[in-house]
C-alpha cells in the first residue's frame, strides 16, 4: 500500500492545526519523502509527551508512545528530541501545541 510522502503529512498537521486555533512547528526537518516523525504534543506549552506514527498491534498505522513519561524541564524535552534526531537524520521533530493533541496527530497520522 503506497503511503504519502512525510513532507505532505507534516505540512497536512500544521495548516490542520492552525486552523483549528493551535500550532504546530517544525523543529527539525527530515525526509521529505519517508522520513520518521516524532511528534512533541503539549497542550498550551504543558504537559510534554512523545508519540510517533509506528504500526499498531493490528498492522494498521497508528501513533506509539515514545521516550520518557516525565521531564524535569523543558532542557530535557529538547535533550531527548535532539538524541533522537542525531541517531536518525531523516527524522521530522515536529511540536503540536493545540487541545486533545493526541486525538488531533491521530487523525492526520493514521489515515494511511
Amino acid at each position: 500500500m503506497a503511503r504519502l510522502a512525510t513532507g505532505l503529512l507534516v505540512n497536512a498537521l500544521i495548516r490542520r492545526a492552525e486552523g483549528a486555533g493551535g500550532s504546530a512547528m517544525v523543529l527539525a526537518k527530515g525526509d521529505a519523502t519517508a522520513g520518521a516523525v516524532l511528534l512533541l504534543l503539549v497542550e498550551r506549552g504543558a504537559n510534554p509527551r512523545f508519540v510517533e506514527r509506528g504500526l499498531g498491534p493490528d498492522g494498521s498505522a497508528a501513533l506509539i508512545a515514545s521516550g520518557p513519561r516525565e521531564f524535569a524541564d523543558d532542557g530535557e524535552v529538547t535533550a531527548y528530541w535532539r538524541r533522537r534526531r542525531a541517531r536518525d537524520s531523516d527524522l521530522w521533530v515536529v511540536e503540536l501545541d493545540i487541545a486533545q493533541a493526541e486525538r488531533f496527530a491521530a487523525e492526520t497520522f493514521t489515515i494511511n
